[in-house]
């Protein structure tokens, strides 16, 4: 079989190495805002390249996962300082303390009703944020797992990943919760996102295993040629493909709908690939832990 062409990756640098790039998203003013989980900041990337950064107080809050909300702001997680904040495009920054202490915020992501949904990895529960800053939570019906991304479903419900009890569950908006157990035992799901083709897709980071699931609750999984390369985030883009990261073998993977798999290399070596979103200029953007963010554009 020929082999495919491998596409460009370019590498700009945001931060020192020290600074913790994480969480990545694209933002309504067509550039990339990502979080510095060790320096406390957010960033900016225009497609060209040009950077900034804004503080946050304190340095220590830990902002990990970041996603654009329905009033065109940026709203992120503080997992150390157990909040959620927002950031405008112009960077005028508020943060909102959490109701429940050391809930340990993490995944996020814009949901159907005009409010935000978060995960709290330390308290099982799953979080909701409007707009004015009303904060409801939602216990799960399990102790101990460790809810981590989250990703609003084609069926009008938030999914989201049980990293510590191995399953993948749905929330209504009224707060009713399903849980599906992977079949794999210690997949440790973490990143989620919602396919083009009507299902959910995740990653397995303990199994090396892409996985996808219907609304109705049907579960795929696809073992990635390196079963130790840690899967970490994923996301859609407009073809029908999924991308996501390889945090243990420095690599960027796609997935078809039918299951096929490409990895491609990251220029950097042990770069740390950690989040990844689709780009304004329809390229896959990462954010590494070194410092920098790859631009990967397909062919």
């Amino acid at each position: 079989m020929p082999r495919r062409p491998t596409p460009p990756i370019a590498e700009f640098p945001v931060s020192g190495r020290d600074a913790g790039p994480y969480g990545i998203t694209c933002g309504p003013d067509s550039a990339l805002w990502f979080t510095m989980v060790h320096h406390g900041r957010i960033g900016r990337v225009t497609p060209d390249g040009d950077v900034t950064s804004y503080q946050l107080e304190p340095a220590s809050s830990g902002p990990s996962i970041i996603t654009t909300g329905p009033d065109e702001a940026l709203w992120f997680t503080e997992f150390r300082s157990h909040r959620i904040g927002r950031i405008t495009t112009t960077g005028n920054i508020a943060s909102l303390p959490l109701p429940t202490p050391d809930a340990g915020p993490f995944g996020i992501t814009a949901g159907p009703d005009e409010a935000l949904w978060f995960t709290e990895a330390n308290t099982d529960r799953i979080g909701r944020i409007t707009l004015d800053g009303e904060v409801t939570e939602f216990p799960l019906p399990l102790s101990g797992a460790f809810p981590s991304a989250i990703a609003t479903g084609p069926d009008g419900r938030l999914w989201f990943t049980m990293n510590q009890a191995n399953a993948i569950g749905a929330i209504g908006l009224d707060g009713d919760v399903t849980i599906h157990p992977l079949p794999t035992p210690a997949g440790a799901p973490v990143g989620i996102t919602t396919g083009t083709d009507g299902a959910i897709w995740f990653v397995e980071i303990g199994a090396g295993q892409i996985g996808r699931i219907t609304p109705d609750g049907k579960i795929d999984e696809f073992a990635l040629p390196d079963r130790t390369s840690r899967p970490h985030a994923i996301t859609a883009d407009a073809d029908g493909n999924c991308w996501f990261t390889e945090w243990g073998a420095n690599r960027i993977g796609m997935i078809t709908p039918d299951g096929r798999i490409d990895e491609h290399d990251l220029p950097s070596p042990s770069s740390e690939p950690h989040g990844i979103t689709l780009g304004p200029d329809a390229a896959i953007w990462t954010a590494l832990e070194i410092g920098t963010v790859a631009r990967l554009t397909p062919r």
